[in-house]
């Protein structure tokens, strides 16, 4: 009888194994594929003032040479005001700021593992610029708070949602290591018993 529960206890084990393996997999080849961790200005923000750039915020570092960022205003007028620049996971790209209204910031990179990654974040100038000089002096003071202020509104879901999936991962880990462990308890708690 202990033989034949020493194998049942073996095939568990080997089957919360797998099970624990599995769960930690689908975190290795998300880790491979980059993705948008944050923005200057948010997703969804409205500002009073033009920032003087705009800042992307990504999971891995991005490639100069395989990284795009396309900036476009109101009637699809171009809005870069020159190219942009990597700083470890950061890119930044000046921004030549025109007519009130809606701004649409492009990326596309490749990931390490040679997949595209793309997508766009949106935000909106409730004042048209004039005239350069003056948004370049009002934007660091003003840029702050009010791109502070639309943080809980949408990019914060986003990241949120990036960190509850590596969050699973270690979740289903933690879980399968306490079954197993739990489950050796019972084992030599049954030896024991066995043998008296």
């Amino acid at each position: 009888m202990g033989g034949r529960v020493a194998r049942v206890a073996r095939t568990w084990a080997v089957v919360l194994g797998v099970v624990a393996a599995s769960a930690l997999l689908p975190a290795v080849p998300a880790a491979a594929h980059n993705s948008l961790t944050g923005s200057d200005p948010r997703d969804g923000a409205r500002l009073a003032a033009a920032p003087e750039r705009i800042e992307l915020r990504f999971l891995a570092t991005p490639k100069a040479a395989t990284t795009e960022v396309t900036v476009t205003g109101p009637d699809n007028v171009a809005a870069t005001g020159g190219a942009p620049a990597f700083a470890g996971k950061r890119v930044t790209v000046p921004f030549r700021p025109g007519a009130a209204g809606l701004y649409i910031v492009t990326y596309r990179l490749a990931s390490d593992d040679g997949h595209p990654v793309k997508g766009e974040i949106r935000f909106t100038l409730t004042t048209g610029t004039p005239a350069e000089s003056p948004s370049a002096s009002a934007s660091p003071t003003t840029v702050a708070p009010t791109s502070a202020a639309p943080t809980p509104a949408s990019p914060t879901p986003a990241a949120a949602g990036t960190d509850d999936d590596g969050g699973t991962g270690w979740l289903w880990a933690a879980g399968a290591v306490v079954v197993l462990t739990a489950l050796g308890g019972g084992l030599l708690l049954r030896r024991r018993a066995a043998r008296r």
